[in-house]
């Protein structure tokens, strides 16, 4: 099942407004028609989003090779209409900046398109290692907790957080799967949940109030949800109601791990304030299809994402890494910098469920590869 794909000259896309009742394809022929369908949410998820933003400008470039237009112009506007349509998400941004490398170099419409089929087959790639990285750290859990949907749907073919997921199924069995139900738009009831089914994979859906108590109840051994901005400190954009998972599980003393493709890591944003928040129409929050069930009068506010800090995150798994320091791998630091010459802990070290990172000395290291649970 591929989310999105490129077919002989169009995008196609799943239309994730109508599942589960539904599975039905879109054609999507031009970046104006691509545009509506990422902020409707037919098309969504931080890697579909990053395959979609190269596809767009795979779609722009055809149309000015086909219809002699000025290629560069067109390129222009399609990126500003790409990047404006979900402001949050920066791998839509990033699918974007990558075809206008691709140009820069003097590409043409072909190469444009030879570039965004790399995209998309890097996406599948990453997924794959991501979720065995991932799976790696949780070898012990069997009850996880995920939020909103990261899972094929927001990619290509593979998820994150779901791929994390898939791959503990299939090694080490899972017990239970609890779906936080994500209002209001109900990714987690919607797609999750299906997906899961697909997969035979046992799962309950909750309604995102429940999570902190059936964390707290020692209900969850572990929590991963995926991710669709990281800042250079490590706060997590993610759809909201993460934070509340975050602060559940730092209480509870489990693991709370987000797995998210590198190009999700934004080093030009600094820290989870700066990231830009989606506010979405209040009518999703006030109306259920399209039937106001508020008090006449009450007005609806509904920001599609929220701020996870990174003092609550116990690791970010990448395709490449399990990391404490998106900015730091070793590489670039100072001579004198203190954490030079420090080791991870030996694999066979003991470590307490509740250790967790200090507030002043946030992500200075990379995780090691092994069991967080």
């Amino acid at each position: 099942m591929r989310t999105i794909d490129w077919l002989d000259g169009f995008v196609r896309i799943i239309d994730q407004t109508r599942l589960p009742q539904t599975e039905t394809h879109i054609d999507v022929h031009d970046v104006e028609d691509l545009v509506v369908h990422i902020r409707s949410l037919a098309v969504r998820g931080a890697m579909a989003l990053g395959v979609a933003g190269a596809m767009g400008m795979a779609l722009a470039a055809t149309r000015a090779e086909r219809d002699h237009l000025d290629m560069d112009g067109e390129l222009a506007a399609a990126a500003r209409l790409l990047v404006e349509a979900r402001p949050t998400a920066v791998n839509l941004a990033w699918g974007v900046g990558e075809i206008q490398k691709v140009r820069a170099a003097g590409a043409g419409a072909a190469g444009i398109v030879a570039a965004a089929l790399a995209i998309r087959d890097a996406d599948l790639d990453a997924n794959s290692a991501l979720s065995e990285r991932g799976a790696r750290l949780l070898a012990r859990a069997r009850r996880i907790l995920t939020h909103c949907n990261a899972g094929a749907l927001a990619g290509v073919e593979y998820g994150t957080a779901l791929g994390v997921i898939g791959r503990l199924h299939a090694t080490t069995g899972l017990d239970m799967v609890y779906v936080c139900e994500t209002r209001p738009l109900l990714q987690g009831s919607r797609l999750t949940a299906w997906e899961l089914g697909r997969h035979g994979i046992a799962h309950r859906v909750i309604v995102d109030s429940a999570a902190a108590g059936l964390i707290l109840a020692g209900g969850v051994d572990a929590v991963v949800v995926g991710a669709d901005r990281v800042a250079a400190n490590g706060d997590v954009a993610n759809k909201v109601g993460t934070l509340g998972h975050a602060l559940a599980a730092r209480h509870a003393g489990i693991p709370f791990v987000v797995a998210a493709p590198e190009s999700t890591i934004d080093l030009g944003t600094p820290t989870g304030s700066d990231i830009p928040i989606e506010i979405r129409d209040e009518r999703e929050v006030l109306e259920i299809d399209g039937r106001r069930v508020a008090a006449p009068g009450s007005l609806g506010w509904n920001p599609a994402f929220d701020i996870t800090p990174s003092a609550l995150v116990t690791a970010i798994v990448t395709e490449r890494r399990s990391l404490n320091d998106p900015r730091d791998d070793g590489r670039h630091r100072s001579p004198n910098d203190p954490r030079n010459g420090t080791e991870p802990p030996s694999p066979n070290e003991p470590r307490s469920r509740t250790e967790h990172p200090s507030p002043n000395d946030l992500w200075n290291r990379t995780t090691p590869e092994e069991d967080l649970v």
